[in-house]
């Protein structure tokens, strides 16, 4: 069943908020020196950041000479003042990874890097979150640690081995259902599914659609997917 318990604090919006972000702000250092650059986020199934770097960038060898690092990734503000938009910073260390699936799961929320994914200098990084600051508007901010924001290993574990045939179940049987929780009409398939949520693309629009509460299962995932379709249809 879903862990309501999760549902509404700091780390569930933290954690909503970076696997719904497309494009964020990483900071490096380099001989003390600090460093901001924009980059596209994706994020692993444990809530790891995932990045695509060409070792030609120069954060690229920010990293290498010091993994040490920081993730910023905001939302929409809800006024003029850009200070009520929600924004998560993550702190961590980054490393890089030569993992099928991770990277299969990068290009899937961001598929036109595709182009240049298999080019020789560029390499998926991984951030492990160590600590986070949740800022959920103006005057209202939480210290997050590791523990508040990796979720469960063995829901991790247990979504991860049914996802490809969810993936599979969804876009065979019901892609009807994928349009309407997406809200937009088209031909929308279901890309990724983790314990947060799960992502849909058309082409090269990807959107996230999160889970009501972090979900433990198959069976979870398969009753928060009858919720939204049932509520995206009225």
């Amino acid at each position: 069943m879903t862990d309501d318990a999760q549902a509404d604090t700091p780390a569930w919006a933290a954690r909503k908020l970076l696997r719904a972000a497309r494009a964020g702000t990483l900071a490096s250092t380099m001989q003390g020196q600090p460093f901001a650059s924009l980059v596209t986020p994706a994020t692993a199934p444990d809530f790891s950041a995932l990045l695509l770097l060409s070792d030609l960038s120069e954060h690229t060898r920010h990293l290498r000479a010091d993994p040490r690092c920081s993730l910023l990734v905001c939302g929409a503000a809800t006024g003029e003042n850009p200070q009520t938009a929600p924004r998560v910073t993550v702190t961590g260390l980054a490393e890089t990874v030569a993992d099928a699936a991770l990277k299969a799961r990068y290009l899937a929320v961001h598929p036109y890097a595709a182009l240049y994914a298999e080019f020789g200098d560029f390499a998926l990084w991984l951030i492990r979150p160590l600590n986070g600051l949740y800022v959920g508007g103006f005057a209202r901010a939480a210290r997050l640690r590791a523990v508040d924001l990796t979720p469960d290993p063995a829901a991790v574990a247990a979504i991860a081995g049914a996802e490809r045939d969810i993936i599979a179940h969804c876009n065979a049987d019901h892609p009807d259902a994928m349009a309407a929780i997406a809200r937009a009409p088209g031909a929308w398939r279901m890309v990724g599914v983790d314990v947060d949520g799960c992502d849909l693309a058309r082409g090269e629009r990807v959107v996230r659609v999160a889970w009501s509460a972090p979900v433990a299962n198959a069976g979870d995932v398969r009753r928060e997917l009858i919720r939204l379709a049932r509520e995206a249809r009225g």
